[in-house]
């Protein structure tokens, strides 16, 4: 933008925390800008200005509201005298004070402290009042650009009657607190949805809200036509996702869709697919939507990593999915990197996994792909107590950040216990938020820690053995990874396996893992003892 900004507390205020972050925000928006400090005189601060040439001003000022109106009187007065009423001033401050500052006639902007950063950056970017729909993009890639430098806030909602869920999510919309709200419904409707013979109507709301028309999406995407006009997302279906994928971009302009690549099928019980059956599934909705210019998100690694797969497994999960996407041709990829999964993962082994996933996902990057990052919280390491869990949210944000997302993943602090209603929705994304804030002000860079880099090394070779007995497993097709049978065949023979499929339909189940040292490892089902990939793979024939 080529602008400057003058900033600091006037008068006796030595408050600066408010000025600083204002200026650390413009700076990230191209301003130039030049801080004067706390309790700086009018005189040097219009010196400044006229010496400078500030385009704008940033005043602040939270003692009482009594000083404050001599003082902006006194600043009144200073302006006109000295010829500077051409420039752009602005003010931040206490809210008994703000509202002094409103009736001043100084300033174009006032900010209490009470705006959602949205509105912050919006001014910052020329743009007055956030108020009408066509002021927030309502497109993913185009949203993340709006909000940037801070991350989209995602929360899943879906409450157990359509009512409470429309009126929630009209609520949610309304505090401006979410940039994506992701429907969530109930399992008759993930999984029956075209098929309403098939219900087990007393079954309807157990996991969600019970979809069971257009309509029903219809009447929630217009209770969010409010607030920020938050984005919309749902779930694809665990069956008929081409059909839903068609009548969720009909609907509510579905943001991006999450498809799996091995789940929903008999390998986990949401469906009664074959795993050929999901495959190839899967691979024809992420097609469909990369030919409508849908971004994709493929959650396929934390799938393995809720069963305790070791972490290698989840590490090459990662890559399939998101090499798989691309040979579909998905250009805008949501990497979603689940965090504490399984619990007991400790910081640097969560940190360097989620960086060897990075590596691989991110090799893949050229002018026809690219990932989003979006971070969330494993909802299994939420304790029942809800104060506890509002702690675990706030730890695993704070982790998360590290790695710079575009995206985070809001998981409400009680869904441990029960459903996240709107209350539970607006409060979590205020504590996400708070901690966000904080991260973005020039926090230390964990990911560089050794140990984390030691861990990311080790995971990635691990994830290479995985990776290379699949190949070798489909040696005679032209390109193992993305090969729906040579795919099938790494879980039916157990390359990619975990603890929690023995004794299903799919998949072997017998890969033993234990936690260690913060680290989901594989371990020799005889002795306990950790062994490698390439030791564990080699036990299967």
């Amino acid at each position: 933008m080529g602008l400057t900004i003058v900033g600091a507390a006037i008068g006796d205020c030595v408050h600066v925390a408010g000025v600083l972050n204002f200026l650390s925000l413009a700076e990230e928006q191209g301003y130039k800008t030049v801080f004067l400090g706390p309790a700086v005189s009018i005189d040097r601060l219009l010196g400044a200005v006229r010496e400078t040439h500030a385009d704008l001003v940033a005043i602040g000022y939270r003692l009482s509201p009594t000083a404050a109106e001599r003082t902006f009187s006194s600043l009144k007065e200073a302006i006109k005298r000295e010829g500077l009423d051409d420039r752009r001033y602005i003010f931040g401050g206490t809210p008994s004070v703000a509202d002094v500052a409103k009736r001043a006639g100084v300033f174009e902007a006032v900010f209490s402290g009470k705006e959602d950063i949205d509105e912050i950056i919006a001014f910052l970017k020329g743009k007055r009042v956030l108020k009408k729909a066509e002021d927030y993009p309502q497109d993913l890639i185009s949203r993340i650009g709006f909000k940037d430098p801070y991350p989209l806030l995602r929360h899943h909602f879906g409450l157990p009657t359509l009512q409470d869920t429309i009126e929630g999510a009209r609520r949610i919309a309304e505090e401006s607190v979410l940039d994506v709200l992701s429907i969530g419904p109930d399992q008759n409707a993930q999984e029956r949805f075209f098929r309403p013979d098939e219900m087990d109507h007393t079954q309807d709301g157990a996991g969600g809200v019970p979809i069971r028309s257009r309509e029903d999406l219809e009447a929630i995407y217009e209770a969010t036509r409010t607030g920020n006009f938050p984005l919309l997302r749902c779930y694809s279906g665990t069956r008929d996702l081409l059909r839903m994928a068609k009548m969720l971009y009909e609907t509510i302009n579905n943001a991006w869709a999450a498809i799996p690549l091995f789940w929903y099928s008999e390998l986990d019980g949401r469906s009664d697919r074959t795993l050929r059956e999901a495959l190839s599934e899967n691979l024809a909705a992420m097609r469909w939507h990369a030919e409508h210019g849908i971004p994709v998100e493929v959650n396929e690694a934390h799938h393995w990593s809720l069963r305790d797969a070791p972490d290698p497994v989840a590490v090459a999960a990662a890559y399939l999915a998101a090499y798989n996407a691309k040979k579909q041709g998905v250009r805008h990829y949501v990497a979603q990197y689940m965090f504490n999964t399984p619990p007991g993962t400790s910081a640097i082994n969560d940190l360097g996994k989620m960086a060897a996933k990075i590596e691989m996902i991110e090799s893949l990057h050229d002018d026809t792909f690219t990932s989003i990052r979006e971070v969330r919280a494993g909802l299994s390491s939420f304790p029942a107590d809800l104060e506890l869990a509002k702690g675990q949210l706030a730890y695993s944000t704070f982790l998360s950040m590290a790695l710079k997302p575009k995206i985070v993943h809001v998981v409400g602090y009680s869904e441990g216990v029960r459903l996240a209603g709107p209350d539970e929705v607006i409060q979590s994304c205020k504590i996400v938020r708070g901690v966000i804030r904080n991260t973005l002000q020039n926090i230390p860079d964990m990911l560089k820690d050794v140990r984390v880099q030691a861990r990311k090394e080790q995971l990635l070779a691990e994830a290479e053995t995985i990776l290379g007995a699949i190949r070798k497993l489909g040696a005679n097709v032209p390109d193992p990874l993305a090969d729906t049978d040579t795919l099938a065949a790494a879980v039916e023979v157990g390359i990619l396996d975990a603890p929690h499929l023995k004794g299903g339909k799919a998949g072997r189940g017998i890969a033993v893992t234990r936690m260690m040292n913060g680290a989901c490892v594989s371990v020799n089902p005889r002795t306990g003892r950790p062994i490698s990939e390439a030791s564990r793979i080699a036990g299967l024939w």
